[in-house]
């Protein structure tokens, strides 16, 4: 019972960081810590966004066989209270940018602001409440940018992009504004969440129900820190609410994977989760309390006002990403989070893509963290990415 109670409670710090159980994370970067110790050249790079974020990424430029020649570039994207680190915990056989850099791509990993390798900025101290005021609207508006940006100059060609979770989200609001579709070569996009409105979890459902506006003002904290005292209390009262099973976390809230090693998740427990704004906390829960893909809601009219000038938060409509953008979608049938009921919204959205522009991947077996964490992915998911790739 300890043991499904201490992975459990690692998996949802995984992808909601409610807990504190994570340990310190090592200091040096992210090159040092996971790429080069595998045999596999790795380079730092600082990104500043245009509202004066300064974002880590890291490039694996080739594979360990090397070769040269203008390759490929491909961008990827990691979810909500993860950082880049999160694609490495498996062996270099298992792990996605070292799949992509042995298979011929220039491979470079974001970490979004707020996370371990991401806290700086121009002017912000991150130990105040102003470096914490946004929401995944900024990543949209400034670090998809501001990373496709660089990528593009430093290499001159368009960009393959990967996203998990949050990470397909801020993608499909960005091409859904015209954003990025300059730069963009194609997009693959693993557990989308776009509409939330049918997650089954008990858990995941009271815990979007207790984000609301105020919820910054009554922890007292800007920062939603998942190493912190004011996440472990809120976490120990959602547990009390009764019908919420915290004892298995691992299968009530992501659904039940299927294909996780056990020495993966020790190595996230010593690595995530990351700290991202109550804010941006807040407006993921409205996604799932409105059903819609909407900019942050303020809580009154006159709030979205002065921000939108209208009353309601503008919707980001999907159905305008552009029908000629290659799309790979891979999705799973017990995703708890990733509902295949909002899957189903989302590509309803898209019934005018062009049918050979979308591929879609539904695998029966498949949780949330099978698609980044799971022993079967390469042979499922990665290879299909690979192939989806080498055909744009």
């Amino acid at each position: 019972m300890a043991r499904r109670c201490f992975l459990g409670f690692l998996v949802f710090c995984f992808w909601l960081g409610l807990t504190s159980c994570a340990r310190s994370p090592p200091p040096t970067g992210l090159c040092a810590a996971s790429v080069t110790p595998q045999g596999y050249k790795c380079q730092e790079f600082e990104v500043k966004t245009q509202d004066g974020y300064i974002l880590s990424m890291q490039r694996i430029p080739k594979g360990r066989a090397g070769g040269g020649g203008n390759k490929q570039p491909v961008l990827i994207q990691h979810g909500v209270m993860v950082d880049g680190m999160t694609w490495f915990l498996n062996p270099p056989d298992q792990s996605l940018p070292f799949i992509l850099a042995d298979a011929g791509f220039d491979v470079w990993i974001a970490n979004t602001r707020g996370t371990r390798y991401s806290r700086r900025h121009t002017t912000l101290d991150p130990s105040k409440s102003e470096f914490w005021n946004w929401t995944w609207d900024e990543l949209v508006t400034s670090d998809l940018p501001a990373t496709f940006d660089f990528v593009f100059s430093q290499t001159g060609q368009k960009i393959h992009y990967v996203g998990h979770s949050m990470g397909t989200l801020i993608a499909l609001a960005s091409f859904s504004e015209g954003r990025l579709v300059d730069k963009l070569k194609s997009a693959a996009l693993l557990s989308p969440i776009a509409y939330l409105s049918h997650m089954t979890t008990a858990l995941g459902v009271v815990a979007a129900k207790a984000f609301v506006g105020e919820i910054t003002t009554l922890m007292g904290v800007a920062e939603f820190n998942p190493k912190g005292e004011a996440v472990g209390k809120f976490l120990k009262v959602l547990c009390a609410t009764p019908g919420i099973d915290c004892y298995d976390l691992l299968k009530s809230l992501t659904g039940k994977n299927c294909c996780l090693n056990v020495s993966t998740v020790d190595l996230f427990v010593k690595n995530e989760p990351q700290s991202t704004s109550t804010k941006n906390m807040v407006h993921l829960a409205q996604t799932v309390r409105e059903g819609v893909v909407a900019k942050y809601n303020y809580g009154s009219a006159d709030f979205n006002m002065m921000h939108y000038g209208e009353a309601s938060p503008p919707i980001y409509n999907l159905s305008n990403i552009p029908h000629n953008l290659p799309l790979f979608l891979s999705y799973g049938g017990q995703d708890a989070l990733s509902d295949p009921r909002d899957v189903g919204l989302l590509l309803d959205s898209l019934k005018l893509h062009d049918g050979d522009k979308l591929t879609v991947q539904f695998i029966k077996d498949y949780a949330h963290a099978d698609f980044i964490m799971g022993v079967t992915a390469k042979d499922i998911v990665y290879t299909a990415i690979v192939a989806f790739f080498n055909r744009q």
